[in-house]
């Protein structure tokens, strides 16, 4: 962990510092575009999709990872280091989200491309950092719609540095998609907090969603770590079926990108000792629902997750969400 932290180092500060007197990340920033629409690829599906949202008809936007797909264990193919190093601008999320390719934005910084993470700009004290990972941000940012509205502005500012002619073109589609997102937030804190206070408890696979827990006023266990390269041991799952036994929670849920052995487990011991639970539901954590779909935005996978969570729980909600648009169950 400390090597991998160590590198990541090294790497932002090569993003911010250049390359030397060659080709350098800066050298990318000052260009013109000279052809429409550019090429932009970006890592997990939440970056993509707010990239897409400022980016516009200026630029092709093609995302890596898709749906179902988990960031933390995935690894750059050949064919994807070579789209990475074939694009105009790379966008990923940062904070250590996307470990295995720290190699391939090296590679694609020293060509001179335009590669930046989404997050750089957040605040320091709005990140989380969990005891267990002490020097580790917690890198599931988007959970808080205020938190991943700050990276719409990121990516604003990145491409008006990339496309100056276009600069009032991208500040205007973030000050746009950002009021929607606004809307998405105070939807997620109303229905939540719908939710009887003792049953306000959200047990998932793994520790994605403390800044959802943060955000919206709810408590939060996951059963593995921030990281699915994490295992839950048996002491773990044993003090959570004594926790959901002891507050009557009836409720678990289950990811899209995470096995669901450990969550079968829980309910599996909790029957044991006389409580019943159910699976409230499939949330998306680290990938959002199928292209094309409204579960595949991001607007649409946080509509879903507090309309799944405010329901099972016994909460008030509309059954279609926020827009009204919610088709995954």
């Amino acid at each position: 962990m400390k090597t991998l932290i160590t590198l990541l180092s090294l790497f932002s500060i090569i993003l911010l510092t250049g390359c030397g007197e060659g080709e350098s990340s800066t050298n990318a920033t000052t260009s013109q575009v000279n052809n429409y629409p550019y090429r932009i690829v970006t890592t997990c599906g939440m970056v993509t999709d707010i990239v897409k949202q400022v980016a516009g008809d200026k630029a092709n936007v093609q995302g890596l990872m898709g749906e179902g797909v988990d960031p933390h264990l995935y690894k750059p193919t050949r064919s994807d280091i070579a789209t990475v190093l074939d694009a105009d601008v790379v966008f990923y999320s940062g904070l250590m989200l996307e470990g295995r390719m720290t190699d391939t934005f090296m590679k694609a910084t020293r060509k001179g491309k335009l590669v930046f993470p989404v997050t750089e700009l957040v605040d320091e004290k709005f990140l989380l950092e969990p005891d267990e990972f002490e020097g580790h941000w917690d890198p599931h940012l988007w959970m808080d719609v205020t938190g991943w509205s700050q990276c719409v502005d990121a990516v604003a500012k990145a491409l008006s540095e990339y496309d100056t002619a276009n600069k009032s073109y991208y500040e205007q589609n973030a000050a746009d998609y950002r009021a929607e997102l606004a809307k998405l937030h105070e939807y997620a804190k109303k229905v939540v907090g719908s939710i009887p206070a003792k049953q306000r408890v959200l047990i998932t696979a793994h520790d994605a969603f403390n800044y959802f827990a943060r955000a919206y006023d709810i408590e939060v266990k996951g059963i593995q770590g921030l990281s699915t390269e994490s295992e839950a041991g048996l002491s773990d799952l044993n003090q959570l079926v004594d926790f959901l036994v002891e507050r009557k929670i009836g409720a678990v849920f289950v990811e899209t990108s995470v096995s669901d052995k450990n969550v079968k487990a829980l309910i599996e011991g909790a029957r044991a000792k006389g409580h019943e639970l159910k699976i409230g539901g499939e949330l998306f954590s680290d990938a959002m629902g199928a292209p094309g779909t409204y579960e595949g935005t991001y607007i649409g996978m946080i509509d879903h997750n507090a309309t799944t969570v405010a329901r099972a729980l016994g909460g008030k909600a509309p059954e279609k969400g926020l827009n009204g648009k919610l088709t995954h169950h």
